[in-house]
């Protein structure tokens, strides 16, 4: 995938933070972007502001996923669909809490990637899932999300099993950001938990991981791994803002 340009793409969860990022590093590549989400105050913002189409509904909904993509469909899919976990340690968390991460990032992650291989998309389209440094590493106070995360990882490596026994000609990988991007209101929350945790302030704690990451650069990141052919082939890609783009499969 060369270019971007004129091509279309649908992010689901690309009202907000990191997905919003994405959006923008998109659309700055002419790209023609569907923008799925449910508040609909930020999705006439976002479509005002970068002249995107948008489709309001929950990215959980199986029936949802299902008309995105048989109307729009897309090259690429960028799934970034997520809740902000409750934060606590476990011995606070309720059940409902603790597996909030499941009932909506796994699930929404569930069907979308589903539909993609039912319909499907055109042979050579790219679907990237959103994980977390935190599938890597864990994270304590975030209930069910490290596993979730790890899981939405996994339906990457078995979607492209699928995909290859049916000779669809779709390209199913994962992004891992490596860090807590204290601009998203996901990680501020987890910046502020973990800090509290930690006896020190929000700022000295993002500080620890270095040069920030804000979501704009995740935005970039993602348009290098759908256009660069260094990208074309992996699965897993870490990043950092320090040194960018990381190859994980290895």
């Amino acid at each position: 995938m060369a270019t971007l340009e004129s091509r279309n793409v649908v992010v689901p969860g690309g009202s907000r933070g990191l997905g919003l990022g994405i959006v923008e590093a998109l659309v700055a590549r002419k790209a023609h972007v569907t923008v799925v989400a449910r508040d609909p105050e930020r999705l006439a913002k976002v479509a005002e502001r970068l002249g995107v189409n948008v489709a309001r509904g929950d990215v959980t909904d199986q029936g949802l996923a299902r008309r995105v993509l048989s109307d729009v469909r897309p090259s690429a899919l960028v799934l970034n669909a997520g809740a902000t976990p409750a934060m606590g340690p476990l011995n606070e968390l309720t059940w409902e809490n603790f597996n909030r991460a499941w009932d909506v990032d796994v699930k929404a992650g569930f069907h979308w990637v589903q539909e993609t291989l039912r319909l499907p998309l055109p042979r050579g389209s790219r679907v990237i899932l959103a994980s977390s440094g935190a599938a890597l590493n864990g994270s304590p106070l975030s209930g069910s999300y490290a596993g979730a995360k790890r899981m939405l990882w996994l339906m990457a490596i078995y979607a492209n099993t699928v995909a290859r026994r049916l000779d669809l000609g779709i390209h199913f990988q994962a992004i891992v950001p490596q860090q807590i991007v204290g601009e998203t209101e996901l990680g501020r929350k987890a910046a502020e938990a973990y800090a509290r945790s930690n006896g020190v302030s929000p700022e000295v704690f993002l500080a620890g991981f270095g040069p920030p990451m804000p979501p704009r650069k995740v935005g970039d990141n993602v348009v290098s791994i759908l256009t660069d052919p260094r990208y074309a082939a992996g699965v897993a890609f870490g990043m950092k803002g320090d040194i960018g783009i990381v190859p994980l499969d290895a």
